[in-house]
């Protein structure tokens, strides 16, 4: 054990609550902040080719199938990563993992123009992408259940997941500009820049654990560890354990359910609103952005108000069970309403609602894998994402297998509110909030 934390054990009378012994921003601040920028920056790359699709499909004479099969390209290099991304991250610490993934697709983003020579290569280019960005998620998970206290878990996962919903702005905002002033190109060069100066920020701030970092004060550890279960590295993991947990088939249920139809709005909303309600698309961001900035609201409410139940004396299972169940009833009915609207700012509203209500989910399943094994936080997260990408591989191609079959989108409307619904019930009969492993 390090002199460090060893100190801090040593004098049981240091450790205070949280607010009274924590300098006034904390080093765990800084790295749940640069957890947040890479998630930011993982979405700007991912989303920029939901609206340069556009003038590339019109420019390369691709299809609605085609189209499809581009944006879900991305899905077949994200599965392949995740759960070794996550066991990586477990065995030898997250920093590394991260780092590695952001190079890789930032790389790839960069690559992307000149990939559109041929569509081999560009779906090539597309799934490179995915394997970098594989590896985001489960690599935070895994640091943030050594980083952060239980008290704090649910509202630092949410701000970490709602740079999905950040990133997803600024790339809705931020791509038509860029494409109608300079073309497409140079749009996915300078959005990958942005990984570089992550890095550099990266290396300098963070570490795996709070017992390896200088920037770390004695009182925050020793308050850290104090409310914080044993997360040592995980040199083996308990297979057979969790394949028959049903409480760990619970999250990866919900998020596969909520993932059907956070990739379908993330990646089909543009051209719904341009081709479907004819939004030109200079004003693509402008209507396409509401959504995710109400959603980045909601899930931060979310994640506080779980903590702050939690505080209240509520146990952490109820707490999970309620929010996700609200996320998937509420994120439901709007898209029931969808196919009987049909202006845009009518079509706006309605996934606004539904994409915000959703967002509570991060408050449940997204932090549920920290309750449920918190040594493999990184393993778990990588098995349910591997689970929620087939989402986008299959629910993202069948999306304009459908439009292009029935000339609309509401039969992927209904068949979400469906998939909702069985991801409500399921959580509902199988989660806990308890540690398992």
């Amino acid at each position: 054990m390090p002199d460090k934390l060893g100190a801090a054990m040593a004098q049981p009378v240091q450790v205070r609550p949280i607010e009274q012994s924590q300098p006034p921003w904390p080093r765990r601040y800084t790295v749940v902040a640069m957890f947040f920028a890479s998630t930011v920056i993982c979405y700007i790359d991912r989303v920029n080719v939901s609206v340069a699709i556009i003038p590339i499909a019109r420019d390369k004479g691709y299809d609605a199938v085609l189209q499809g099969v581009i944006l879900s390209a991305f899905f077949w290099g994200y599965l392949v990563s995740q759960l070794l991304g996550g066991w990586m991250a477990d065995r030898f610490g997250g920093k590394r993992v991260l780092a590695f993934g952001v190079a890789v697709w930032s790389l790839a983003t960069i690559l992307t123009p000149p990939a559109t020579v041929s569509i081999a290569l560009l779906l090539v280019m597309r799934a490179i992408l995915g394997v970098g960005e594989g590896v985001n998620f489960p690599a935070i998970h895994s640091m943030a259940a050594r980083w952060m206290p239980s008290r704090e878990r649910a509202r630092a996962v949410a701000l970490n997941y709602s740079g999905i919903h950040l990133g997803t702005v600024l790339a809705l905002f931020v791509s038509p500009i860029l494409i109608v002033r300079f073309g497409w190109r140079p749009l996915f060069y300078i959005s990958g820049s942005l990984g570089a100066l992550w890095m550099i920020a990266w290396f300098i701030k963070a570490a795996d654990r709070p017992e390896d970092s200088r920037g770390v004060s004695r009182a925050e550890l020793a308050a850290i560890v104090a409310d914080r279960p044993p997360v040592s590295s995980a040199e083996s993991v308990p297979w057979r354990s969790i394949a028959r947990e049903k409480a760990i088939w619970a999250i990866v249920l919900a998020h596969t359910c909520n993932n059907w139809g956070l990739y379908i709005l993330l990646l089909w909303l543009p051209t719904y609103l341009n081709r479907i309600l004819g939004v030109p698309l200079e004003r693509v961001g402008n209507y396409a952005l509401v959504p995710w900035l109400l959603t980045f609201a909601a899930g931060n409410l979310g994640g506080w108000a779980a903590d702050l139940m939690l505080a209240r004396g509520m146990s952490v299972t109820a707490v999970r069970k309620l929010m996700q169940t609200a996320a998937f009833a509420l994120g439901a009915i709007p898209l029931l309403v969808l196919p009987r609207v049909h202006d845009p700012l009518g079509a706006v509203a309605l996934f606004s609602i539904s994409s915000s209500c959703s967002a509570l989910s991060l408050a449940a399943f997204g932090v549920n894998h920290l309750d449920v094994g918190p040594r493999y936080a990184g393993v778990l997260m990588g098995i349910s994402n591997t689970f929620a990408t087939v989402p986008g591989i299959i629910g993202v191609a069948a999306t304009g297998f459908i439009w292009q079959a029935t000339g609309s989108f509401d039969a992927v409307f209904y068949l979400t509110s469906a998939i909702y619904a069985l991801g409500a019930i399921g959580y509902l009969m199988w989660a806990s909030g308890e540690q398992k492993l």
